[in-house]
């Protein structure tokens, strides 16, 4: 039961910070702000800020590199809430940087625990660990006929 309830909990906010990355980037999902437009390309640090959320949404989402992805999107919400957040307020709740501060200790727990066994990772992980037997089993047929 906590492999499904790990693996919901990673594609959820996988997905909900793929969404933050596609609204930045493409304007998609109401875009920007609601604004309906994607941020411009290059503009730092938003459209940055909107491809982070974008790809390692998309790589915690399916679980491929899910510990360097989930530190980096941790790292840069950490950033949003200190840089654009914090100085609004000390708490979360009056300056605006609850989704920030969830996303830094969500992507944070991911990248401690990893992506899982149900994850791509863990799928290439089998498969390293299985390939060995299977050349050492053929290396034993041969050395047998």
């Amino acid at each position: 039961m906590s492999e499904i309830t790990w693996l919901l909990f990673r594609v959820v906010v996988g997905l909900l910070f793929t969404c933050h990355g596609l609204a930045t980037v493409f304007g998609l999902l109401g875009g920007s702000r609601g604004t309906g437009e994607p941020v411009a390309v290059g503009l730092w640090p938003n459209w940055y800020a909107g491809l982070i959320q974008l790809v390692c949404g998309l790589l915690v989402l399916v679980g491929l590199g899910t510990r360097p992805a989930a530190i980096l999107a941790s790292g840069s919400m950490a950033y949003a809430y200190f840089v654009v957040h914090q100085p609004q307020g000390l708490m979360p709740i009056e300056n605006g940087g609850v989704t920030p501060a969830l996303y830094a200790w969500s992507f944070l727990l991911i990248a401690v625990v990893g992506g899982g066994p149900w994850s791509v990772d863990a799928l290439i992980r089998n498969q390293r660990a299985a390939t060995p037997a299977v050349t050492e089993e053929k290396a034993r047929a041969k050395a047998s006929a």
